[in-house]
């Protein structure tokens, strides 16, 4: 069974990057999309972003679209999200998620697709 671990969250200050990662084990993580979402306090959980199985297809919401960079690395079994240009909006809990497909062709950013989640990393921008 796949398990998603999240790290590389923290404590930066607006305009600092920080690169997420989404290290997957019991499985390999080819033959899976993964989705980036995060949730603010009292917030709904928000799609960031996706990649399709072989990194063919890749989306990302507006919000983050040119600051925000996903990619993958099967022979790692690891899924990165690099963040640039942070502000103080970008603060929440990060969790990456994982769906099986057997298409190069799909990646999706709702929440309702995914049935493998990790456990979430914090990333706070503050001054």
């Amino acid at each position: 069974q796949l398990q998603l671990v999240e790290s590389g969250g923290g404590l930066v200050q607006p305009g600092g990057s920080l690169r997420l990662s989404c290290a997957a084990s019991g499985s390999t993580l080819a033959s899976y999309a993964i989705g980036w979402f995060r949730q603010a306090p009292g917030k709904e959980r928000e799609g960031l972003s996706c990649i399709s199985m072989g990194g063919n297809i890749i989306s990302y919401v507006d919000s983050v679209k040119g600051r925000f960079s996903i990619s993958r690395d099967d022979a790692k079994r690891t899924v990165y999200l690099q963040m640039n240009n942070l502000s103080l909006e970008d603060t929440a809990v990060y969790f990456c998620a994982a769906r099986p497909t057997v298409t190069r062709t799909w990646c999706s950013r709702t929440r309702a697709f995914f049935s493998s989640w990790g456990q979430g990393t914090q990333v706070t921008v503050s001054s």
